[in-house]
């Protein structure tokens, strides 16, 4: 009977280390949104107004933006485990930090060493799914990954409504950085960055300096990290921050149905991740194709949050955040996109480059929208107050997905679709 350690040795390992690394990625979710269900217990709590509460949503994501280059630069050269390591161990002070801050100064610094954090937890993610399996299954993996990797959000919506009821979010997060310090002592014991005897890749230029030159010269990389960047933007302003206050104070619902709207979201995204992945890979054999249109199926359903009235019908609310949810779901296509329309040689910093928008997204739109709803504490907000801001998101996707239509369509999936894992650039993804 085989132990445990040559159980690991034989195939399963590589199901093993998807299990683990989407496992990190849900944790990531979760820290991303957290704040959410708890923004106006925060907003009393460190005396914080809308614009205070914006900055300290987007203060993790701009930690997380500015990490990626180097993050992916440091994967390549010293592997997923020990980059992995550094930066989470990093999340535990962070949330430490947070929950124990009394004034809004400090908060802000504990959710900036939260997005430092977890700034690896997809990146290594991807990393190791490219290192274990085919490329002609990387879109459908991922997209499974990142599915149950979303039900972070889930955790973060109702579930964490309850917890906070029991605990507090004080002691919320001090469980939280428990949690996260339990994760990097597993993940250090199971994760291997490559199969047993595969060399890792090492690109023949040490500086990627020509590389970066040659990816911001190809036009579809611009309009990519443009669509990425509203659409993430928008899903995580809504998911991540602004659709407590709005359906709360603007809307008229409790904190409860709050988490349940938002639960309805991640469930949709959850669901469409895996699914338009499959779709993508194996029936339209396309990736274009299934993101301009979702780009304005997330235009429409933003617009029209700007025209619910106070105490509109909360089976509606569920409805729609239910389709927020699937219309985002496929704008995780764009990674696999983008990978296959460069040169082999500059996948690693287009990535690199298309994260670092996604990420900048969700900081700048989550900040921009305290600023239009004006400078005045979360508990006095009316629906009229985030009409500006609804609009705004529906005209960015609405722009994205017309230019996206310009974008060339995947190469690969049309001219090799029994692509191999031969062909995957180990450990040069960087993402």
């Amino acid at each position: 009977m085989m132990n445990f350690s040559e159980w690991l040795g034989t195939r399963h390992r590589g199901w093993i280390i998807f299990g683990v690394g989407t496992l990190g990625f849900l944790i990531s979710n979760f820290y991303r949104v957290s704040i959410t269900v708890t923004s106006l217990e925060l907003s009393h709590d460190l005396h914080l107004n809308t614009t205070q509460l914006g900055h300290l949503s987007a203060s993790f994501f701009y930690a997380f933006a500015f990490s990626q280059i180097p993050a992916g630069l440091a994967l390549d050269r010293f592997g997923v485990r020990r980059v992995f390591f550094f930066l989470s161990l990093l999340g535990v002070p962070g949330t430490l930090l947070f929950a124990l801050a009394q004034t809004f100064g400090q908060a802000l610094w504990g959710r900036m060493l939260m997005g430092i954090g977890m700034s690896c937890n997809l990146m290594g993610l991807l990393v190791l799914l490219a290192a274990w399996f085919p490329a002609n299954r990387f879109a459908t993996l991922m997209g499974s990954a990142v599915g149950l990797g979303t039900v972070g959000g889930l955790l973060a919506a109702t579930p964490l409504v309850m917890m906070n009821r029991a605990l507090g979010w004080r002691g919320s997060f001090l469980l939280l950085a428990l949690i996260n310090l339990g994760y990097v002592l597993l993940f250090l014991g199971l994760i291997q960055d490559r199969p047993s005897g595969r060399i890792q890749f090492r690109p023949a230029e040490k500086s990627s300096l020509k590389d970066l030159i040659q990816v911001f010269k190809f036009p579809a990389y611009w309009i990519i990290s443009l669509a990425t960047f509203f659409r993430y933007g928008c899903f995580i302003a809504l998911q991540g921050l602004w659709a407590g206050p709005y359906l709360v104070k603007a809307i008229g619902l409790s904190t409860l149905q709050t988490g349940n709207a938002l639960f309805m979201m991640g469930v949709g995204y959850m669901v469409g991740l895996p699914l338009f992945g499959r779709i993508s890979d194996h029936w339209l054999g396309s990736r274009k194709k299934l993101i301009y249109p979702s780009l304005w199926g997330m235009a429409l359903l933003i617009l029209s949050l700007a025209f619910w009235p106070k105490n509109f019908n909360l089976g509606w609310v569920y409805l729609v955040f239910l389709a927020l949810g699937l219309a985002s779901a496929p704008g995780q296509i764009m990674y696999p996109h983008i990978k296959e329309l460069v040169p082999a040689q500059a996948t690693g910093t287009a990535l690199s480059g298309i994260n670092l928008f996604t990420m900048l997204g969700a900081a700048m739109i989550t900040q921009l929208i305290g600023v239009l709803v004006e400078d005045k504490a979360p508990g006095s907000l009316g629906p009229e107050s985030f009409q500006a801001a609804w609009v705004l998101c529906s005209a960015g996707l609405t722009l994205a997905g017309i230019l996206y239509l310009l974008v060339p369509d995947s190469r690969v999936l049309k001219k090799q679709p029994d692509l191999s894992s031969s062909t995957i650039r180990h450990g040069s993804i960087g993402l």
